[in-house]
């Protein structure tokens, strides 16, 4: 492991593998809030629910690790620039989406409560993420946390994050919960970048023995899963960091292949599917329940995860071809503190 920006910087910001990773991440990040939306809204379980369980100890360590994997390439530039594209570019889709989730949610709210339960629900969810939308909210706190530790020597940070991360702090606000339960991997993508891009190599290279190693790594992590002690300090950092890598290895090996380009397609522009997909997961959700079309819980689920990841996808698709409502993607030139020395598109910045 090596804290080099040097090395880190060598690295181009667009890789296949990486697009893949996180196209893998943001459909588990769909499937499970598809599942238990679905489970609780039927009162029973699918066999959703167990490969939802299977993927908890590496979901969202993995996404976090690779939104640290480029910070080298931006960390030392100067504050009004890097708040520009790490903080303020979050909060403005933060807010926005913020609006438009509670169009959806709080006239109900509004109805039973008044106008003034509305109010404290929106500046709740300014100092305490809504819904959905708490990753978002979270990295640039990750962000400005590691400009700020640059300069520290890395085994104390990644010593720190670990330490943070084994004491499973729960205070019942989001914000300081998931910042100890996630901060270890985004320093680790930030830090153990080379090395991570080298395992990626390295996977590619040796197919053969990657497979056996990702079966022993499926069989320790389903054991520590369904035997109850996926959760213990030490062990749920350690499943968290193997499950990463393991989805990195499984994007490497995949990538390029006709089969992996959904993935890779999806991952590329993530943030559109982790803002956009609760509307059409809860409508899918209702209708399959309500219609009865299908019986199977655990294919209602698979249903709803689909059309959660598809239909974000489709309305972006419309929206940049058609030029209607490109805000909600790509943040428009006024919403900058430092303005680009070219023209915004329609591409996101890729360290989502």
């Amino acid at each position: 492991m090596t804290a080099s920006a040097r090395d880190a910087s060598a690295i181009k910001p667009r890789v296949d593998w990486v697009d893949v990773a996180k196209g893998i991440c943001i459909v588990m990040v769909v499937m499970m809030h598809s599942t238990l939306g679905v489970e609780k809204a039927a009162g029973a379980e699918g066999f959703m629910h167990y490969a939802v369980a299977f993927a908890r100890p590496f979901r969202m360590p993995d996404f976090f690790m690779i939104s640290g994997l480029f910070l080298a390439l931006v960390i030392d530039r100067d504050w009004r620039l890097y708040l520009d594209r790490k903080v303020v570019h979050f909060a403005y889709f933060y807010l926005l989406w913020l609006v438009i989730q509670g169009a959806f949610k709080w006239p109900g709210l509004a109805l039973d409560e008044g106008a003034g339960a509305v109010l404290h629900q929106f500046l709740l969810s300014l100092i305490d993420p809504f819904g959905t939308l708490w990753f978002i909210y979270l990295l640039p706190i990750f962000f400005v946390f590691a400009k700020l530790v640059r300069r520290v020597p890395w085994p104390l940070v990644l010593g720190f994050a670990a330490l943070l991360e084994s004491l499973h702090v729960e205070t019942g606000w989001m914000v300081p919960d998931e910042f100890c339960a996630r901060l270890f991997y985004v320093m680790l993508g930030w830090y153990a970048a080379p090395a991570i891009f080298r395992i990626a190599d390295w996977a590619r290279d040796h197919r053969g023995l990657t497979l056996l190693g990702l079966a022993a790594w499926a069989l320790v992590n389903g054991t520590a899963v369904f035997g109850g002690v996926a959760t213990l300090p030490g062990i749920s950092l350690a499943l968290g960091t193997a499950g990463a890598l393991a989805i990195v290895s499984v994007a490497a090996l995949i990538a390029g292949s006709a089969g992996a380009e959904p993935l890779r397609y999806a991952g590329e522009r993530s943030i559109v599917v982790y803002l956009a997909f609760f509307l059409p997961m809860a409508a899918t959700r209702a209708v399959l329940l309500k219609t009865g079309v299908i019986q199977d819980i655990g294919w209602i689920s698979v249903m709803v995860t689909a059309i959660g990841v598809v239909a974000p996808l489709a309305f972006h698709w419309v929206v940049m071809r058609t030029g209607w409502g490109t805000f909600l993607f790509v943040r428009p030139r006024a919403f900058h503190i430092d303005r680009p020395r070219s023209a915004p598109g329609a591409r996101l910045q890729p360290a989502e």
